[in-house]
């Protein structure tokens, strides 16, 4: 593209929109069809520059222009109560079902992981020797013990903040490194597959494996649920720098980015649900069956709010990303 042609045929248009847009009189009807014209006209021309011939002064000043007349045309809404129901009822659970290819195999192959490692440990000693001495070992895993203490050591209201905090940075960090290629999200899963497997293989080693399941399935299989889907949708923001598909990179990443912002809200009330149960359900003395069942209960509760609601409401045309009123004017580009 030549720069200055392009610039030199549309320039007449742009100022043109830039003295409809300072009036300060009302627009007549006129007036009001040809700034919105002008509005579709600049906008597709700045995707056109974005993609082939990149001028920061001037895309600067196209995107403030198509801004101004983005409000202008559009105008400017508050966000209201209705707004948080649908993004709970029809938004996330979308989300969450388009994304279901990148976190369920997370899930898969962490699942698989830890039960590698946990194995690994519990079978060689020399393993379990190398993290701890024995006596420290035997005071973790005894019953009464550290792994046991651990969840009622704190007031259950403070513990189940505490929890809530640390998952939802997790899940942030997930999200909020995706763009880095994905490369710090496996660190966190990695990470976080470590300590599940060494308490797996510390606590199967010393025949207390029904007392770790008995106190890590009743919140970790809705806690663990939400770090997988921020993972996948890390690693999914992180594909996106390299595979754009048929938009601009920029495009693409505002789009995921926005969906990743999205996720971060639906993804902190559910860690929410999972810090309660982490707080009140699991340090209780209800039977193990009835603690786990707690959290079977809300694990299937919330598969269902993926691939019940979520799929109606993509079914229904929902994207899980903002109003399409309220995105950004785009046009595809060549892959």
């Amino acid at each position: 593209m030549d720069l200055d042609v392009f610039m030199a045929a549309h320039g007449p248009e742009w100022d043109r929109l830039d003295q409809l847009l300072r009036r300060r009189r009302r627009l007549s009807g006129a007036e009001t069809d040809e700034l919105v014209v002008l509005y579709q006209r600049t906008s597709t021309q700045l995707s056109q520059i974005q993609s082939s011939s990149p001028d920061p002064v001037l895309i600067n000043r196209l995107t403030t222009l198509v801004a101004r007349a983005r409000a202008k045309v559009v105008g400017t809404r508050k966000a209201t109560w209705r707004d948080a129901a649908h993004f709970f009822t029809a938004g996330f659970p979308a989300a969450l079902y388009r994304t279901r290819r990148w976190w369920v195999p997370v899930a898969v192959l962490f699942t698989l992981a830890v039960a590698g490692m946990g194995w690994w440990i519990a079978a060689n000693p020399e393993v379990q020797a190398s993290m701890a001495a024995p006596e420290e070992l035997r005071e973790m895993t005894r019953p009464g013990g550290q792994y046991e203490t651990y969840y009622s050591s704190s007031p259950a209201a403070a513990f189940s903040a505490q929890v809530w905090t640390n998952n939802a940075q997790v899940a942030g960090m997930s999200l909020a490194f995706g763009a880095l290629l994905g490369i710090p999200v496996l660190w966190v899963l990695f990470t976080n597959a470590v300590n599940v497997a060494t308490g797996l293989g510390l606590m199967a080693s010393a025949d207390r494996l029904d007392v770790f399941l008995g106190l890590i399935l009743p919140h970790g299989l809705l806690e663990l649920t939400a770090v997988f889907v921020a993972a996948g949708v890390g690693l999914r923001l992180g594909w996106t720098v390299l595979d754009p598909g048929p938009r601009t990179r920029l495009t693409a990443l505002a789009a995921e980015g926005r969906a990743a912002i999205g996720m971060a809200l639906g993804l902190a009330l559910v860690l929410f649900v999972s810090g309660l149960i982490e707080g009140f359900v699991t340090p209780s003395g209800l039977p193990t069956w009835a603690r786990i069942a707690i959290g079977v209960v809300a694990e299937l509760a919330f598969l269902a709010y993926v691939f019940v609601v979520g799929k109606r409401a993509v079914e229904a045309g929902e994207m899980g990303d903002m109003a399409e009123a309220d995105r950004p004017a785009e046009v595809p580009v060549a892959a």
